[in-house]
């Protein structure tokens, strides 16, 4: 048996949300394995500095491709164009998203929807087209979906009742997922960050308000460090995990076990 477990050298991932971020450091561990790197977001010029810096690091091939994750001709779009660059895409990420927050009762049907049309419906577009045009014909693939620990728990302290719902999608969309395309090779999972710093998380978690609350709820009494996704993404990316799928993997320092 080949020990080097997560090698990645001649596959191809696609990394959505790719312009900062988790999404970034998740590309760079799997770029680190010897993967292709096709780095996807809406903002051209931060995925073709990512894609650029990637490759000069990692000495691996990489292609910046603009994808509005809410268009599913698009999605199709940037599936084409992947296979005409390496004619094989192997690894998916769905890492872009999004986050509502505000109480409950005063959340919009708009803002709701706009939560379910990124969240959920865009991760499904983005598998659907990786899987129809790729992975199935091939027999092969890893699909990993980053939802949130919100996704399998609910919280006191932010109201974000779209998010924790779309999330909660985004995990049994997996579980069907999996169930459905593994007669295919395809596995598919779910990661579940806890709190972890983003653009879109840093004012919430640079409070004190909140660095109080990490210290109350956290076992490890911290929030997530960059790179501590990266480990599970490498495994669930490997042909390592290939009696794996359906799974939901919280990486948050034990939130959700209490």
């Amino acid at each position: 048996m080949d020990r080097n477990y997560f090698d990645l050298t001649g596959q191809v991932a696609l990394v959505t949300g790719c312009s900062s971020g988790l999404g970034v450091q998740m590309a760079k561990a799997l770029a680190s394995a010897g993967a292709s790197i096709v780095a996807v977001a809406r903002r051209v010029e931060r995925i073709e500095a990512v894609a650029s810096d990637i490759s000069e690091e990692f000495g691996v091939q990489t292609l910046a491709v603009r994808c509005d994750i809410t268009d599913a001709a698009n999605v199709e779009a940037v599936v084409d164009a992947v296979l005409e660059r390496f004619g094989r895409l192997d690894v998916v990420v769905n890492n872009a998203g999004t986050g509502a927050v505000g109480p409950a009762e005063d959340m919009t049907d708009e803002q709701f929807q706009h939560e379910f049309d990124i969240d959920l419906l865009g991760t499904f577009r983005v598998a659907r087209a990786a899987a129809k045009k790729a992975m199935i014909p091939a027999g092969y693939g890893r699909v990993i979906n980053i939802a949130s620990m919100y996704g399998l728990v609910g919280n006191m302290v932010a109201g974000s009742a779209p998010y924790h719902a779309a999330k909660g999608g985004v995990v049994n969309l997996t579980r069907a997922l999996a169930a459905e395309w593994g007669k295919h090779g395809i596995t598919v999972n779910a990661i579940c960050p806890g709190y972890f710093y983003t653009e879109l998380t840093t004012q919430t978690l640079d409070s004190e308000f909140f660095q109080e609350h990490a210290q109350r709820t956290i076992p490890v009494g911290r929030y997530g460090a960059e790179g501590e996704l990266d480990a599970a993404a490498l495994f669930l990316a490997s042909p390592a995990s290939a009696y794996v799928t359906g799974t939901a993997i919280p990486v948050d320092g034990g939130y959700t076990a209490i």
